[in-house]
């Protein structure tokens, strides 16, 4: 039997983490390779990317294989990472936009993997996956976009701020901090929060951990839902007491090492895979994509209040090798109903092409999903973050 009285406590990082850093350098290259292969006759099906990307003091290294235009050179994609490097904030001694040695390690796809990938037929349709793997989605009704609600809150803590940070409103806040939220569960719901931490780099050195926290409380207090701060909450903020030397200058960063704080925070599985860098015939990430669409449409529908969907998928086999959904204990019907109506792919086609062509991730839609989570976000007009649209919702119900 569910435990419906307890705490749960989910982290988020900002945009200017160390390793968030890497994530945007390398989803800002996929991006390049999108917006440039068409113009230089390449289709967006056949565009490859899988960028990683190390940061340390004033040093950044980018390596990984790429297929697409040739006018996209290493010094294009160096000015690339220049650029992230600059809109995220960093012109400190440690680690400058300007002065930091970019060194550029990108080499062609193999052609072992391309053969695996590629349509095999005249129709095109039959594109392999870019890789084995299992991929999860999830969602629940515990907050207005279906998220859990720790990773939830610890985001737009975070969000918040650097908002504020850019707009020039917070001058004397760096671009690194991390966020952490407990959250108290009673009967099952989220009804507090019993520990928040907040550790955010400051510009000036001798600012204490008291006047960081005159800073970012308001930020928040406005994230959390109203009452769920008390005079009991127990609040971190800066608890080393001073967080002046911050990003990669601080602490080397590497794409792919936060992806608990990119999913779930923790509430639902993770199948291992890193999604930054990738492009979406790396089913790490479109799958996942789906899988978090699949199971947000469950729970829009009325299905379920909580779903996981696990997808798996071979390298160079089209169609997933297995489709699992559980409801935990929530669902109107059997979980094998909607595992069937997925497998038939009536409401959705999963097969990486199918999957791309759904979603429209043939796109530079990437470097936005680099922080604060690659779900929980609106649906935006040209494409970004179209996973997390419910327009499946009604053709799933209809089916059942």
């Amino acid at each position: 039997m569910a435990r419906s009285d307890y705490l749960f406590t989910s982290e988020s990082v900002s945009e200017g983490h160390p390793d968030k850093v890497c994530d945007r350098i390398s989803d800002e290259i996929v991006d390049l390779f999108y917006r440039e292969g068409p113009k230089s006759g390449i289709s967006e099906w056949d565009i490859r990317a899988a960028c990683e990307t190390l940061a340390t003091t004033n040093k950044v290294v980018i390596a990984g294989e790429t297929r697409g235009p040739s006018t996209v050179t290493k010094d294009w994609i160096a000015h690339t990472a220049r650029m992230a490097i600059r809109d995220i904030g960093y012109e400190q001694d440690g680690f400058h936009w300007d002065h930091a040695d970019i060194e550029v390690l990108l080499h062609g796809q193999s052609a072992d993997i391309a053969q695996g990938v590629d349509a095999r037929q005249p129709t095109n349709q039959e594109e392999g996956a870019g890789d084995q793997g299992i991929m999860f989605g999830y969602a629940c009704r515990e907050t207005e976009d279906l998220m859990p609600a720790p990773i939830y809150y610890a985001h737009k803590i975070l969000r918040l701020i650097s908002e504020a940070r850019h707009s020039n409103k917070e001058k004397v806040l760096g671009p690194d901090s991390k966020s952490q939220v407990t959250i108290r569960y009673a009967g099952g719901k989220p009804v507090g929060v019993t520990q928040i931490v907040v550790s955010h780099q400051h510009l000036i050195e001798s600012m204490s951990s008291h006047q960081v926290r005159e800073l970012v409380e308001p930020y928040v207090r406005k994230a959390l839902p109203e009452g769920w701060i008390s005079k009991d909450t127990v609040w971190h903020i800066n608890p080393t007491g001073k967080f002046f030397i911050g990003g990669p200058d601080g602490d080397s960063g590497l794409t792919g090492r936060k992806i608990i704080v990119d999913t779930y925070g923790g509430a639902a599985p993770h199948g291992g895979g890193a999604f930054s860098g990738k492009d979406p015939t790396k089913v790490d990430r479109s799958a996942a994509y789906a899988a978090r669409y699949l199971a947000k449409n469950v729970v829009a529908s009325g299905v379920a209040e909580r779903c996981t969907i696990q997808l798996s998928y071979a390298i160079g086999v089209a169609r997933p090798l297995s489709i699992y959904a559980d409801f935990h204990g929530t669902g109107q019907v059997d979980e094998s109903k909607i595992e069937k109506i997925f497998e038939s792919g009536e409401v959705m086609d999963l097969t990486p092409r199918g999957i791309r062509k759904h979603l429209d991730l043939n796109k530079p839609i990437y470097a936005r999903t680099s922080s604060y989570g690659h779900f929980g976000r609106k649906p935006e007009a040209d494409g970004g973050f179209s996973w997390e649209k419910t327009d499946i919702a009604d053709a799933i119900k209809k089916r059942l």
